[in-house]
C-alpha cells in the first residue's frame, strides 16, 4: 500500500497507525491499527474517533488485512465487525459497505481517505463564508483534524476563517465526560494558533446571555432525511439555548453522515457507553464506585432547532430541511 498520513491516521506502506486520542494532549503515542481486531477495539475505547475518521480507520485497517492475504471468508468477517464497533456514526457503515463490495480494497480505501480530504475542504469553504469578523464562535466535543481524515468538519469550518483573516475567538466547551473538547479540541486550537477560552459546558449559556458567542457550530454523528441529527451529548442543549438567545446555530457534516433511511431523529440509534465514565476519568473518581450512572454517547437535536446544515455540497436552512432538500441533495450522491 502506498503511504498516507492525517492528524490522527498514517500509513507507512506496511502498517497503519493511529495517534492514542485517549491519551493526549500529554502524550503523542501512536498504536498500530493494522488489524482489524485490534481496530475494531481501538474504535470502541475511542483511541480513534470522530465520525468521519473511524470510518476512513476502519477502511485502511481492513485495506492493510486484504493486502496481507485475508481470505475471503476473514475479510467478509472482519468487515461485518468493525460495522459494528459503534452503532451511531453511520460513516462507518457507509465505509463499510463500500468496502464490502470493492473489487480492490486497497483502492476504494485510500478514495475513501481522499475523498474525506475533500469534503472537509467542501465544508470548510462553504461554512466559512457564514463566519463574519469580529465573531465570537461556540463549539462542543472535537471536531478537527482529530475526527476527519481532512482539516475538520466544524473545527474546519473555524480554521480556514482563521486562514482567512477573520478576527475569531472560539469559546470550547470541554464536553463532560470524556473531555474531548478540553483534551482535543483544545489541543488543535493550540497547534493552530486560534484565539480560543476553554469553559465547562454548564457556562456556556453565560456566554451566550452575555452577548459574547454570535454563532455556535458543532459536528454530527448521524443526519436524519428531516434534518434532524445526533451529535455528542450535550449538543441538543446547545442547541435550545442558542434558540432562546436567538443565536445561529449550524451543524457541519459531510454527505456521508446524512442517513436517508432515517426519516427523523427518533429513528437514530442511541450509543451508552459504560456508566463508569460518568464517574471519574483515567485515573480520577469523583463518584462512589457504586453510585447509578446514566451514559448516552450522543443526543439527538431536531431540525427546527437548527439554522442552517452545512454540507460539503452547500448550506442548507431549515426551511430547505422541511421541504425534504437532502433526499435530493445526498440521494443524488450516495447513489452515483
Amino acid at each position: 500500500m502506498h503511504p498516507f498520513e492525517s492528524l490522527g491516521l498514517k500509513h507507512d506502506g506496511r502498517k497503519l497507525w493511529v495517534l492514542d486520542q485517549t491519551q493526549l494532549p500529554d502524550a503523542e503515542v501512536w498504536l498500530d491499527g493494522s488489524e482489524p481486531e485490534a481496530m475494531v477495539a481501538l474504535i470502541k475505547r475511542l483511541a480513534v474517533r470522530g465520525a468521519p475518521l473511524i470510518g476512513v480507520a476502519a477502511a485502511a485497517s481492513l485495506a492493510t488485512f486484504a493486502h496481507r492475504g485475508a481470505s475471503a471468508t476473514e475479510y467478509a468477517a472482519a468487515c461485518a465487525s468493525l460495522r459494528a464497533a459503534r452503532p451511531t456514526a453511520v460513516n462507518l457503515m457507509w465505509a463499510m459497505d463500500r468496502m464490502k463490495d470493492a473489487a480492490d480494497p486497497v483502492a476504494e480505501a485510500r478514495a475513501i481517505f481522499e475523498e474525506d480530504v475533500r469534503l472537509c475542504e467542501g465544508m470548510a469553504m462553504h461554512g466559512a463564508a457564514l463566519l463574519q469578523d469580529g465573531e465570537g464562535l461556540l463549539t462542543h466535543c472535537n471536531t478537527g483534524g482529530l475526527a476527519t481524515a481532512g482539516i475538520g468538519t466544524a473545527l474546519g469550518v473555524i480554521r480556514r476563517a482563521h486562514e482567512q483573516g477573520k478576527r475569531i475567538h472560539v469559546y470550547a466547551d470541554e464536553t463532560r465526560p470524556l473531555l474531548q473538547g478540553g483534551r482535543l479540541t483544545a489541543w488543535e486550537l493550540w497547534k493552530l494558533g486560534i484565539p480560543s477560552t476553554l469553559i465547562t459546558d454548564s457556562m456556556a449559556a453565560l456566554l451566550l446571555r452575555d452577548g459574547k458567542i454570535q454563532r455556535v457550530l458543532v459536528g454530527s454523528d448521524r443526519v436524519a432525511a428531516n434534518g434532524d441529527f445526533a451529535n455528542k451529548v450535550g449538543t441538543y442543549g446547545l442547541a435550545v439555548q442558542a434558540r432562546f438567545h436567538s443565536v445561529p446555530f449550524h451543524p457541519v457534516a459531510p454527505f456521508s453522515t446524512v442517513d436517508l433511511a432515517c426519516a427523523d431523529g427518533a429513528a437514530i440509534p442511541i450509543e451508552e457507553r459504560d456508566p463508569a465514565e460518568v464517574r471519574g476519568y483515567g485515573p480520577w473518581r469523583w463518584a462512589p464506585e457504586a453510585m447509578p450512572a446514566w451514559n448516552p454517547s450522543f443526543d439527538v437535536t431536531p431540525a427546527d432547532l437548527v439554522t442552517s446544515l452545512v454540507l460539503d455540497r452547500g448550506v442548507y436552512s431549515r426551511a430547505d430541511l422541511q421541504r425534504g432538500v437532502l433526499a435530493e441533495v445526498v440521494g443524488k450522491e450516495k447513489s452515483e
